[in-house]
């Protein structure tokens, strides 16, 4: 295992607790891991007992391979620098009960979640300060306990200032750049949120709803892509980001062809999708706002309808 390099902004190692070692969260927990840093990773009892067996092991094309031995623990029971949550949004709230208030300490709290509605039941499960809002850029699948498959040939995360302290933000946007991570640290939660959502709900309900690949949707469903878009486009204006329809139809069009969503795996091995957060967030948003969003509406439907039982 590397030492890291002490820096005066953001001298090493840090405590880092991650919850939910998930592709998401198993990928950030071998990185940080790998630059000596103490992870502790906070998942169920099965997840604990095969990792303290096996450790933890990251296959990337990027990264490269390997496997470290982590501290693995079925519930926080010590304070740590910083918590990163990286479960799904359909078992957060079951989740966050294993990483109690008291003992997080004055940890920073790093959501890796799909949507923004996450962002306040944290700040209400923890002091709001310690909450540092977050998006995460990458394509990472657990394929068994403890063992992660990192497919893209990147991972950015990027974190909003909000309401944590400047100095500890970036602290850790700097602990995340040492990583390999990015860290990029932005002022606007909003924008952060919805840069991300409005590209990642019409991706990943659509792939869903067909069965089908990015380039199969783009390609025999692109008017119902770009229906969803445009309005996807005019909600975000009405929460005060500035997103074109134009721009995000030109990123779906310089997807890999064969790219497909995690939510389109969940529901083909039978998982429970991500419909709250991914859809029907959005459709309460747009309630909220008066934006009518009937193409995203009948999509939401269809994909709930069809996965109620996932």
């Amino acid at each position: 295992m590397n030492t890291r390099t002490t820096t005066e902004q953001n001298p090493a190692p840090w405590t880092v607790a991650v919850l939910g070692p998930g592709g998401i969260g198993g990928l950030v927990a071998s990185l940080l891991a790998r630059r000596g840093h103490r992870v502790i990773v906070v998942a169920s009892e099965p997840t604990a007992k095969a990792l303290d067996a096996r450790g933890l092991t990251l296959r990337s094309g990027h990264f490269g391979d390997g496997t470290l031995s982590v501290e693995a623990v079925t519930e926080l029971t010590e304070p740590v620098d910083l918590c990163v949550v990286a479960t799904k949004e359909t078992g957060l709230a079951q989740a966050l009960q294993r990483v109690p208030a008291a003992a997080l300490g004055s940890g920073l709290v790093l959501p890796l979640l799909n949507g923004f509605e996450h962002v306040a039941l944290l700040r209400e499960t923890y002091p709001a300060g310690q909450v540092v809002p977050a998006v995460i850029w990458a394509e990472s699948t657990r394929t068994a306990p403890g063992v992660i498959e990192h497919a893209t040939p990147f991972c950015r995360v990027e974190l909003a200032r909000a309401s944590a302290p400047a100095a500890r933000t970036a602290a850790l946007g700097a602990l995340l750049e040492d990583a390999g991570m990015g860290g990029l640290v932005r002022e606007d939660e909003a924008a952060l949120l919805w840069d991300k959502l409005a590209f990642l709900a019409p991706f990943a309900l659509l792939t869903t709803r067909h069965a089908a690949p990015v380039g199969t949707v783009r390609s025999e469903h692109r008017e119902e892509l770009t229906s969803v878009l445009e309005e996807l486009a005019r909600l975000a204006g009405a929460v005060g980001v500035a997103t074109e329809a134009s721009a995000l139809l030109a990123r779906f069009d310089g997807c890999p062809e064969g790219m497909r969503s995690s939510m389109q795996r969940d529901a083909a091995a039978g998982r429970p999708v991500e419909i709250e957060a991914v859809g029907h967030a959005l459709l309460r948003q747009a309630d909220r706002s008066g934006v009518s969003v009937p193409a995203l509406t009948a999509l939401v439907a269809s994909v709930a309808k069809a996965h109620s039982g996932s």
